[in-house]
């Protein structure tokens, strides 16, 4: 006798508004010497950005801790481009963590303009391995929307013409 575990995968979802038009935003998502200068948590900031934004197309991310010096790479494809409004890819580390070998998962980058044209950002990280992994990527994507929204407000783009 065989059995199978259908076993739910935990998700992360996250949504913020950026005080930055919609296109600029974009731009931070799909550009990677914009990228570089935002990706990954405060204490593991990005210092390599590689990116073939399109679909099929690859990326790769180099995290370093400032502290130990270590890098963490990670990578994906991307699936799904819809300019300016939707990315979704393909996200795996390259090396094993406390939970195990590294899987596969899938982000999905949704971004809407409100009525005050600020930019909502809906943020779904799907496939994560375990309660462990969700609570470690709940810090770390959180911590890289907050350097997302400083790179935003520290952009000139971002300001808006006052009537």
């Amino acid at each position: 006798m065989t059995f199978a575990e259908d076993l739910v995968r935990p998700t992360l979802n996250m949504q913020r508004t950026f005080d930055a038009p919609r296109g600029l935003v974009w731009r931070a998502w799909s550009q990677p010497e914009i990228m570089v200068l935002w990706m990954g948590p405060v204490e593991w900031p990005a210092v390599s950005v590689t990116s073939d934004f399109r679909v099929g197309g690859a990326w790769r991310i180099c995290l370093r801790s400032p502290e130990t010096g270590q890098d963490l790479w990670q990578g994906g494809i991307y699936k799904e481009i819809v300019e300016p409004e939707r990315i979704v890819f393909t996200f795996k580390w390259d090396d094993s963590h406390e939970d195990g070998p590294p899987v596969d998962t899938l982000v999905t980058v949704q971004l809407s303009e409100t009525a005050d044209g600020q930019t909502r950002m809906d943020f779904t990280h799907e496939g994560l391995k375990s309660a462990q992994s969700l609570t470690g990527h709940k810090h770390g994507w959180t911590s890289t929307a907050d350097r997302l929204e400083a790179w935003l407000a520290a952009n000139p783009d971002t300001r808006r013409d006052t009537p």
